[in-house]
């Protein structure tokens, strides 16, 4: 049995796991900015947490559910749900003599925006967490 603090700690623990990812891709792209015929990478995953955000916020009361009346039917799956992250190679820079195409000014403001929104996740989910706590520790005074 697991205990679920809020629906929206395991969309924050998502978010902080593809960032972590894109983080570790422009780490990669500044690493080989001397490497011959590199082309920066990069994770497009913003498409997939809309749909675990919609997934998880979802409210299906008033909606009519598709019904299995037999084991052969094949069962439905949502268009919606099966969002994942893409890795694609960033465009639009101009490729030095040596086919590298690695912009370190590009990359080091990538990597600035994306360390805010890390540290922006890991606030919420510590705020997250002392809600939590408080309520527990409220809890406690009244028994």
């Amino acid at each position: 049995m697991s205990i679920e603090i809020s629906r929206a700690a395991s969309l924050a623990s998502a978010a902080l796991d593809y960032r972590a990812a894109r983080q570790d891709m422009i780490a990669s792209n500044i690493a080989n900015a001397d490497t011959p015929f590199y082309k920066p990478r990069d994770i497009h995953f913003e498409d997939a947490l809309a749909a675990k955000k919609a997934e998880i916020f979802q409210n299906d009361s008033k909606k009519l559910k598709m019904a299995m009346t037999d084991d052969s039917h094949i069962a439905f799956k949502n268009e919606k749900t099966s969002y994942k992250p893409t890795m694609y190679f960033r465009d639009g820079h101009m490729a030095r003599n040596d086919g590298n195409s690695v912009d370190i000014d590009v990359e080091t403001t990538e990597m600035s925006k994306n360390s805010i929104m890390f540290n922006a996740l890991v606030m919420a989910k510590k705020k997250d967490g002392a809600i939590f706590k408080s309520v527990i520790e409220a809890s406690q005074k009244i028994s």
